[in-house]
């Protein structure tokens, strides 16, 4: 029956579902996911929905009759926890509610999971994480309490600083503290980091870099056996620093327990080739929880993982592709963004390894860009507030072509007639 189960009811498993019926496959496909949700969109989780202004329905990426027209079997809230595979490559797969699923073809599209903290005090009233829909719903109705009134964000990258800016719009007292020496530090230069540390401390936002956390502290529990609600963050030096809700959003760690039942190598993440073949050969994988050779022309070798939905859409049709018999490698140009209130961050290529940037424009104005340079050559830019111009860059960056520093930094050039294309950066 050539049965293929994805196993992830995520932004890369239903891409993969979708890709193999568009290019006419019409064997069974089975989608799992252990949440109770349909299929959803993760970005808007730290941004509208948390605002109060999504309902369920706005973040749903297909509607129950798109799978039933394309004959996907789509279940969920069960999660498997068994996986077996035998030496022709057909296996079955177990659940928690005791389903077996024979299967023939497998794709891994696993995720990721929100990194927890080692503190004392994380199980207090009030701690929340933010990954998926259920801390989303936890966090959105404590966010709107009247009674919050002082927020404590641990960590200073994008959903820290994003869930930050969406309590302070909200009239909260909000502290980010962050234990690098700047914000967004893995992924920004200098000049866009220090950007944003004063754009939120502008906001009324405090901002604590190098910060390092002692415990999250609480009062104790009004009722026998209750949860203590929390009230404070400490810091190793004594400081204390009140918090009626703490939020941490301190990254993600990949989820990769079925890759490791069946042997595949996992090193950071499910080991992928630029096919998106696992290391039997036969599972393919896709999104957050792979670790790959990296797709971008202009990148540094070795390999990856890349978190973001652009990535998990483009790989996800790879890994269709090679489940259909027709492997391709696996090229792209990786872009992000962020909406931190009225900053909108967007990001295209990877700056791995630049030597020079040009700041474009005055950051005073909240509408500029970094452009990365790596032997004079543009390999990456962060762009805040200019839509176009990111348009531009990542034309750019896609054609293969770049755009000479000098044309970058005079802002009565326009980027776009500034592009110079391959066979003139040959030449």
């Amino acid at each position: 029956m050539n049965v293929t189960l994805i196993v992830g009811a995520c932004q890369a498993g239903v891409q993969i579902a979708s890709v193999m019926r568009e290019r006419g496959d019409t064997a069974p496909i089975i989608l799992i996911g252990e949440e109770a949700h349909r299929p959803y969109q993760r970005p808007p989780l730290s941004k509208g929905w948390i605002k109060g202004e999504l309902q369920p329905d706005d973040v749903i990426l297909r509607t129950r009759e798109w799978f039933a027209d394309r004959d996907i079997e789509l279940v969920t809230g069960d999660r498997v926890v068994t996986v077996h595979r035998t030496a022709d490559g057909t296996g079955t797969a177990v659940t928690e509610g005791g389903r077996r699923i024979a299967f023939d073809r497998l794709a891994l599209t696993t995720g990721a999971s929100a990194r927890r903290l080692p503190l004392e005090g994380t199980d207090y009233h009030g701690v929340h994480y933010l990954r998926d829909a259920d801390h989303a719903i936890s966090l959105q109705p404590a966010l709107a309490d009247a009674s919050a009134k002082n927020v404590v964000v641990i960590g200073g990258g994008f959903i820290g600083l994003e869930t930050a800016a969406v309590a302070r719009g909200l009239g909260k007292n909000v502290t980010v503290l962050e234990a690098a020496p700047r914000l967004v530090g893995r992924v920004v230069a200098e000049e866009t980091s220090a950007f944003y540390l004063g754009a939120h401390r502008r906001r009324g936002v405090q901002v604590v870099l190098d910060a390092r956390i002692a415990r999250i502290i609480g009062g104790d529990a009004r009722v026998a056996g209750a949860q203590g609600s929390v009230t404070g963050v400490e810091l190793e030096d004594g400081t204390v620093i009140a918090a009626d809700l703490v939020l941490i959003g301190v990254g993600v760690i990949p989820r990769t327990e079925l890759a490791e039942q069946l042997g595949l190598d996992v090193e950071g993440g499910i080991v992928v080739d630029a096919a998106a073949r696992a290391s039997d050969g036969l599972t393919v994988s896709a999104g957050d929880c792979t670790m790959m050779p990296n797709p971008y022309p202009l990148g540094m070798g070795g390999s990856i993982r890349l978190e973001s939905v652009n990535n998990a859409l483009e790989q996800a049709k790879i890994a269709a592709a090679s489940l259909l018999g027709e492997p391709a490698e696996y090229r792209s140009v990786p872009w992000f963004w962020s909406d931190q209130g009225d900053l909108k961050l967007q990001i295209a290529g990877l700056s791995t390894g630049y030597d020079s940037v040009v700041v474009r424009g005055d950051p005073d104005t909240e509408k500029f860009a970094v452009l990365y340079y790596r032997e004079g050559r543009l390999i990456a830019a962060d762009v805040v507030n200019h839509p176009a111009e990111f348009l531009a860059i990542k034309s750019a960056l896609i054609k293969g072509g770049t755009i000479s520093p000098a044309a970058a930094a005079d802002v009565s050039t326009s980027l776009k007639s500034a592009i110079v294309l391959p066979d003139a950066v040959n030449a």
